[in-house]
């Protein structure tokens, strides 16, 4: 569902911002909005795939460093790896949460559109959070397969 939202949101973006080159280059009449549209679409489309990536193992990996370290070296690296991410984006997660409180208790929004920021808070406290799960399930799993087994 995550990575069918993220699409819709990346087709939004897309369309957008051809719309708006059109708009502004052809026709000289830019779309009032197209930046917020713009930046509010990517909070959509990154965080709302990140975690369905991070669970296909689909991120881009480059493993220059793989045969120096040896297996216990990316054992250790994978775990150091996860576990800072997983601190990182609990603390992006609760940041968000108090920015997301105080957006929706202030009722804030975009200066063009007045469109209310508290959802894209919303996603981005949902895409962290899932994120940081999927980081820790997989951390388990590699503190349970142990050095061997570590790619």
């Amino acid at each position: 569902m995550l990575t069918l939202a993220s699409s819709l949101a990346l087709g939004v973006l897309l369309v957008v911002t051809f719309a708006g080159v059109v708009m502004r280059y052809f026709f000289n009449a830019p779309i009032l909005g197209n930046n917020e549209i713009i930046e509010l679409a990517s909070v959509v489309v990154v965080m709302l795939a990140m975690p369905g990536a991070a669970q296909n193992n689909m991120h881009i990996r480059v493993d220059v460093f793989d045969g120096p370290i040896g297996a216990f070296g990316r054992f250790a690296g994978d775990i150091l790896t996860r576990g800072l991410s997983i601190y990182l984006l609990t603390l992006l997660g609760w940041r968000a949460w108090g920015k997301l409180a105080d957006a929706a208790e202030y009722g804030d929004a975009t200066n063009m559109l007045s469109i209310p920021l508290w959802p894209f808070y919303g996603l981005l406290v949902l895409g962290a959070a899932l994120y940081a799960i999927v980081l820790a399930i997989q951390l388990v799993d590699i503190l349970r397969s142990g050095v061997a087994s570590s790619e």
